[in-house]
């Protein structure tokens, strides 16, 4: 089966119906172009006016084959009385080879034409030796190098345009995958602060409330009450908190002021409340220099590195002591928290896991490492910051 033809441009019929129909309307009046019939008859310059309107209707669709068979009925029309409607539309196909052919082709013709303009100047002034004969180079450069050089021109502004708009969705791609990356990165953060904030407060209320209903004496049921409280109180306050940094960011005004490592002694104190019906005890060793001042984000992951540790060792450490040990060296803030693992008894409160992979995502968002893990019957957790805030790229 034969290829299918391309159909035409409407645009380009309308071009070839209103060009044949002026150049029959110009024959029919007596209008030529050549003072000189060259031996034919009159109606042959009507040969070379249908070919060139035929191939306007492909000067879109397949601009080379237009050109070639253009060219030959332009020629045949100087052997003519020709048409003035011909040469014409062969301008039009020179300027449509050079602004929808192949991109070789564009960039050939400006070129080729000048040359050929050039050629047939001196050629024409060499062989008549009148000045007169510029008008032959002038007519030729109207005919071929003006069109093919506006087609071209426009050419490279319609390109230029495209590539103009392809960069712009392009950057808008970019952005629009920023601003999914800088979304789902906010909201890991809130969710880990989130759950550092309120997840010690609830694991204390989770652990007295079952020591209250597992065991039957007024005086335990009382004093558990009176940690739940408290955590109530606190965890409540936490929350305010964290929703007035959200309103207040999200009103562009000053971030309130966020936990640092000066306050791990109050977050000691409130462990041991928290822990003493399980038989726990908490103990700091702060090595760290007098008066260093550390980022805010690194002290804050710090802070909250310390706070889901001793989370975890009132959900799940045995009766003892937890040790935490801060220290600052060669520019790196280590942090340590030892809790014992084994020979627990008492009720439990439930983990999701989310605490460690907080703690992970804190220290690898600064550089710095992670580690949590059982060593014989003491659980270990192990984290080291750079001194200096580098965030490392997602």
């Amino acid at each position: 089966m034969p290829p299918k033809l391309p159909r035409p441009h409407r645009d380009d019929v309308l071009i070839a119906l209103v060009s044949v129909l002026a150049g029959l309307l110009l024959w029919s009046l007596g209008v030529h172009s050549n003072n000189s019939r060259h031996g034919f008859p009159e109606w042959a310059a009507l040969v070379p006016l249908l070919a060139m309107g035929s191939m306007e209707l492909l000067r879109r669709t397949n601009p080379g084959v237009t050109l070639t068979v253009g060219t030959a009925a332009l020629v045949a029309d100087q052997f003519t009385v020709g048409n003035l409607a011909t040469v014409l539309m062969y301008t039009d196909l020179m300027y449509a080879a050079a602004l929808y052919g192949p991109p070789a082709l564009a960039r050939r013709l400006p070129v080729s034409t000048g040359l050929v303009t050039v050629a047939l100047t001196i050629g024409s002034v060499a062989w008549l030796r009148t000045p007169q004969a510029l008008l032959i180079g002038v007519v030729a450069g109207i005919v071929s190098f003006g069109p093919a050089m506006t087609g071209a021109t426009l050419r490279n502004h319609r390109d230029a345009a495209n590539a103009a708009r392809l960069r712009a969705e392009q950057t808008a791609l970019l952005a629009e995958m920023d601003r999914s990356q800088a979304v789902a990165a906010e909201r890991a953060r809130m969710a880990r602060e989130l759950h550092d904030m309120v997840a010690n407060h609830l694991s204390a209320i989770a652990i007295h409330s079952t020591a209250a209903l597992s065991i039957d004496s007024p005086a335990t049921s009382r004093e558990a009450l009176g940690v739940i409280r408290e955590n109530s109180v606190q965890g409540l306050s936490e929350m305010r908190r964290l929703i007035g940094l959200l309103r207040d960011a999200g009103a562009g005004k000053e971030a309130v002021a966020v936990p640092t490592l000066d306050g791990l002694e109050a977050l000691l104190a409130q462990a041991r409340t928290n822990g003493a019906a399980s038989g726990l005890d908490f103990v700091l060793h702060d090595a760290r220099p007098a008066g260093q001042s550390l980022p805010a984000p690194v002290e804050l992951a710090a802070y909250r590195i310390v706070q889901e540790s001793l989370t975890n060792a009132l959900k799940h450490a045995a009766p003892g002591t937890v040790t935490l040990r801060v220290a600052s060296a060669d520019g790196l803030l280590s942090v340590a928290v030892d809790s014992p693992y084994e020979g627990r008894h008492g009720p439990r409160a439930p983990g999701s896991g989310a605490g460690l992979i907080g703690m992970r995502e804190r220290a690898d968002l600064l550089g710095g490492t992670f580690t949590a893990g059982p060593a014989g019957s003491v659980w270990q957790v192990r984290a080291t910051l750079p001194a200096e805030e580098r965030v490392v790229p997602a």
